[in-house]
């Protein structure tokens, strides 16, 4: 008998009894499409790390004002006033892995435009910032160098003022905003980052040339923050350990003296929480393969069933030319039809359980082809592993007994 005709006495025995199939095949179904809906949730989570980590910019170092310890109460960081302007002006003229940087001093601030008023983030920056940065303009521009020079009042929003302070979705490019009672001219506005991996709001912020701010607004010198753009991603470790020494060096830090700077690496942070979210990828999918298993025990149970309602039909079959081969074969693919009919179902189900995910729970995901295909492939072998054994006994069968047995 050919392949053709095995597949269509197998899907003739299955259709017997409709109900019994459709119910084996559930574990099949809910299996693969878990398994496609958690990888995409799992993928999705890790495009969204990697999203976050590209808005903090890339191949880059953040060094922030430390900490330091007055007497014996010992001050948390960002309390200390020794990060200036010219640590970042030595960084960019001597290290030569560090390709740019931009000088961050910031301070919350009421902003006023028209009737409407709002609190936030106050960020006396450089333009390079946006550059380093990788952020994107949604209207206007940015502040220009000329601008910091000359410590214009200009100002770039970020989308959550910008929508509080104008919300009637006017374009503010050239309208007039007040903080600390000076007027300011909106350049531009940035597109919305949404929140960060902490939960803080990326947006809440409003950017104005550095000079401007410590003359204006804050009425101080130092830095909260330097971002450094580094040459290449193979360069950011060596970056970041002559940026240590050259700053432990101009703030006339001792040897065994605490640094009262802090220097992240975010090409680290992102390959650390691109490794965690791989792992949690792989953990979700785990878990929901274990439906898998249970749907391929469930095709095991009930080929077994069908082996012994089916043991006369086994017998006539033998009686009349079948092989032991021919039976083995015949069972083997009824198991493999159910479990690839109960696949293509699943995959079905994964997508669409994914769509509802993404559409409910305003979660990210990104299902994956790779993903879809190897759970059909697994689920054909399981239909291959779970049905072999019953194959198997359903071809040992003796043909006279078989014949006998009612």
């Amino acid at each position: 008998m050919d392949l053709l005709s095995i597949v269509r006495v197998a899907l003739r025995a299955l259709t017997r009894n409709k109900l019994r199939s459709g119910l084996t095949m559930l574990g099949i179904i809910i299996g693969v499409g878990a398994v496609i809906a958690m990888v995409a949730v799992g993928r999705g989570a890790n495009d969204e790390v990697q999203r976050q980590m590209a808005m903090k910019g890339s191949n880059e170092l953040v060094i922030q004002s430390g900490s330091h310890q007055a007497g014996v109460v010992h001050v948390g960081f960002g309390a200390t006033k020794t990060l200036q302007y010219s640590d970042e002006q030595a960084m960019v003229t001597t290290v030569p892995e560090v390709s740019g940087a931009a000088a961050a001093a910031m301070g919350r601030q009421q902003v006023i435009a028209g009737n409407n008023n709002w609190g936030t983030n106050i960020v006396g920056t450089e333009p390079s910032e946006f550059n380093i940065r990788a952020w994107s303009f949604d209207l206007g521009t940015s502040f220009s160098d000329e601008d910091v020079t000359m410590a214009n009042n200009v100002t770039v929003l970020g989308a959550t003022p910008e929508a509080n302070l104008f919300p009637d979705g006017s374009d503010p490019v050239g309208k007039t905003i007040r903080i600390k009672n000076l007027p300011f001219i909106v350049v531009g506005t940035l597109t919305p980052k949404g929140q960060s991996a902490s939960g803080q709001d990326q947006d809440d912020n409003v950017y104005v040339p550095y000079t401007t701010f410590i003359k204006k607004i804050s009425g101080h010198n130092w830095l909260n923050e330097i971002f450094v753009a580094c040459t290449s991603k193979d360069s950011v470790n060596a970056a970041q350990a002559e940026v240590t020494s050259l700053l432990r060096s101009r703030h006339r830090i001792r040897s065994g003296q605490p640094d009262d700077f802090q220097v992240q690496n975010l090409t680290a942070v992102a390959e650390v929480a691109d490794a965690a979210s791989g792992i949690m990828t792989m953990l979700l999918a785990a878990i929901a393969s274990v439906s898998l298993m249970v749907g391929g025990i469930g095709i095991m149970n009930i080929m077994l069933v069908s082996v012994t309602e089916r043991t006369r039909e086994i017998g006539i079959r033998m009686a009349v030319g079948a092989t032991e081969a021919d039976v083995k074969r015949q069972f083997l693919i009824e198991a493999t039809v159910l479990a690839v009919l109960g696949g293509l179902m699943g995959i079905v189900l994964g997508l669409v359980a994914s769509w509802l995910i993404s559409a409910l729970a305003q979660w990210r995901v990104d299902v994956s082809m790779l993903s879809i295909a190897g759970a059909a492939l697994f689920s054909a072998l399981i239909g291959v592993f779970f049905g072999f054994y019953p194959a198997q006994k359903a071809a040992q069968l003796d043909p006279i007994e078989a014949l006998r047995f009612e």
